[in-house]
């Protein structure tokens, strides 16, 4: 699976922005897909993941409410939606394609897109 994350950009606090990851392959159908986040000087951080039907979502507590993710398996996409954005959100985004195991740790991603930088100006 070969992804491709794209919509981020600069906003300001309380904006709301709308990021994208395509995927390229047979197998996205079939994939629990996930958002992760980086800031500078900071570990990779869980956001939200979608299981591979859309049946099963996870937010990180601190974006629970204000984060949704989704998916159109027609079209390969997995989509992040952000409201109310915070400067703290400033971070590069990351899809991700789970193979296993918990849904928060990035070691149990096998893809990754490229990232997309997300900043948030108060």
């Amino acid at each position: 699976v070969q992804l491709q994350a794209s919509g981020g950009g600069l906003v300001q606090a309380g904006d709301s922005l709308r990021l994208s990851c395509t995927a390229s392959g047979r197998t996205f159908s079939s994939s629990d897909m996930g958002w992760f986040r980086q800031a500078p000087g900071k570990e990779r951080e869980f956001v939200a993941a979608i299981s591979w039907n859309g049946g099963t979502l996870h937010y990180a507590s601190s974006m629970k409410g204000r984060f949704t993710i989704s998916r159109d398996n027609a079209k390969n996409t997995v989509i992040l939606q952000m409201k109310n954005l915070k400067p703290e959100d400033t971070a590069v985004y990351y899809c991700a394609a789970r193979s296993g195991g918990s849904y928060y740790n990035p070691e149990n991603y096998r893809y990754w897109g490229q990232g997309t930088q997300v900043t948030v100006s108060s």
